[in-house]
């Protein structure tokens, strides 16, 4: 919850806060270095501006599926406040803050993306009365709008309660409220979504166990995706496929500076179609392909080596994809490399198929994982006179070389849903709705010793994001082809 912005003191030279009465000059905290703002300036500044109040302004998309959201929320927790914050900016560094990302929870609910706001569900008989906590405009008439560091002169406009109300089908109240309005009756049963605001948290008594109940209920309404959060998924993996073109068709500068230069390139085509990115690119060249979450992406981009590209555009409204491809950085891939490729490819193939309704949650990476065990044996790497594939998925013998899962569920966040209850989850049946990614790989390290010489430092992974439908499935970041004959003819058209 946000602090009360309002300038009602000046500091003293000293820097201790002390009343100022109503006529005297407003010293800027954000401008303080300036010194005192006079009275004639500050009277200048509280007239001659236009009336800039939107009207007319149609719900979002989203507003009537995050109502529908609430109404499931709501039949969960009968007789029970529920409060669920957006968050806090976070110091970056000194007084300049991250880019803010409002909590998932918060974003599901409301469809909201402001920072220092919440949502209130307020028990009534048959349900609960929702209303939406935010900052209002800066007020003009007290110098808020130019003399706080958080002002809209500082950092833009921000909707009045009036528009947010319009724009996303809830009643709006001041956010500087909330304390004294959620503490008024202690006696109403109340949870909160913790780990977003710390004041606010601290000024609310909650049981800590109840309020993870919460925070599982909600990331568990989360595992079907409906027909609005489909389509920002396809966005997302529309916006993604262009990122990757972008790459490939800079390979060249990427070869002549760095990782950092394959990072830039996709991160400027998810900034131009996206929000951002959903998570840190994972830009990896040669043997940094070995290293799950290399995110330093500082390393040389060499021809005849591989480039392990792991990245997501994050749409405006904060769904994002999770994309893998591993490409040749020459154009080709070399026998070995083509080999590994072709068997992690097989091992994704068996996986997708696997994604089905009635399905359970886990096929997906046990098929996947018995095809490259299979591999592995094939190989030499495993001993076949000693293990079978049976034994080997038994002992888990094929991990030095897989590593992780094979997949996550994908929506707001990139692994979305990750406090839902694991028989809801993990345990679960698929249904139509679910979205989740398919991405097996191996991973031979630079000093792994039981591997031949050629194999060490080659990593592969390939990933899409595979939507659970009536039929089957649907792959919406099909978009990128997958056989390395096709990852080959798709860099040379580019290349052209």
């Amino acid at each position: 919850m946000t602090e009360d912005r309002t300038p009602a003191v000046a500091e003293n030279p000293e820097g201790a806060a002390v009343d100022e009465p109503a006529d005297k000059p407003i010293k800027s905290r954000k401008n303080g270095l300036y010194g005192e703002v006079s009275e004639e300036l500050a009277a200048s500044m509280k007239s001659g501006w236009a009336d800039t109040e939107l009207r007319g302004l149609e719900p979002l998309p989203q507003s009537g599926y995050a109502a529908q959201r609430r109404a499931a929320l709501s039949a969960a927790f009968p007789g029970e406040r529920l409060v669920v914050p957006a968050g806090n900016l976070r110091t970056r560094a000194n007084d300049t803050e991250y880019s803010f990302r409002a909590a998932s929870e918060y974003v599901h609910l409301t469809g909201d993306q402001t920072e220092d706001a919440l949502l209130v569900l307020n028990p009534v008989a048959g349900g609960h009365d929702a209303v939406l906590y935010r900052l209002p405009r800066s007020d003009r008439e007290n110098g808020e709008f130019w003399l706080d560091g958080q002002g809209e002169l500082w950092v833009g406009r921000r909707h009045s309660l009036t528009e947010a109300e319009a724009l996303l089908g809830l009643p709006a109240r001041d956010v500087r409220k909330a304390v004294e309005e959620l503490t008024a009756d202690t006696a109403v049963p109340t949870r909160l979504v913790r780990g977003y605001d710390a004041a606010l948290q601290e000024a609310l008594t909650t049981d800590e166990e109840r309020d993870d109940e919460l925070k599982v209920f909600l990331s568990g309404l989360r595992l079907v995706k409906d027909a609005w959060e489909v389509e920002q998924l396809r966005a997302a993996c529309a916006a993604t496929v262009n990122g990757f073109t972008d790459v490939v068709r800079e390979l060249s500068q990427a070869q002549a500076t760095s990782e950092r230069w394959i990072e830039g390139t996709f991160w400027r085509r998810a900034r131009v179609e996206g929000n951002d990115v959903g998570y840190g690119s994972i830009c990896a060249a040669g043997p940094h392909a070995t290293t799950l979450h290399w995110v330093r992406n500082d390393g040389e981009v060499r021809p005849g080596e591989l480039l392990l590209l792991d990245a997501g555009v994050e749409t405006h409204t904060l769904y994002t994809a999770d994309v893998t491809r591993t490409l040749p950085i020459s154009g080709t891939f070399s026998p070995l490399q083509r080999k590994i490729y072709d068997a992690v490819y097989e091992a994704q193939e068996a996986g997708i198929a696997a994604v089905r309704p009635g399905g359970r949650f886990r096929d997906f990476h046990d098929a996947a994982q018995r095809v490259l065990a299979e591999h592995l044996l094939a190989w030499g790497l495993l001993d076949a006179s000693v293990y079978d594939v049976e034994k080997v998925l038994e002992l888990g013998l094929q991990r030095r070389w897989t590593l992780h899962g094979t997949g996550h569920m994908l929506g707001l966040d990139v692994h979305d849903c990750a406090h839902a209850r694991r028989e809801n989850y993990v345990d679960a049946e698929l249904v139509p709705g679910m979205c989740l990614t398919v991405e097996p790989g191996l991973y031979f390290q630079q000093d792994d010793l039981t591997v031949p010489e050629e194999y060490r430092g080659i990593g592969v992974r390939i990933e899409d994001d595979i939507l659970v439908t009536a039929e089957g499935n649907e792959n919406l970041s099909a978009g990128l082809p997958r056989t390395s004959e096709a990852v080959e003819a798709w860099m040379a058209e580019l290349a052209r």
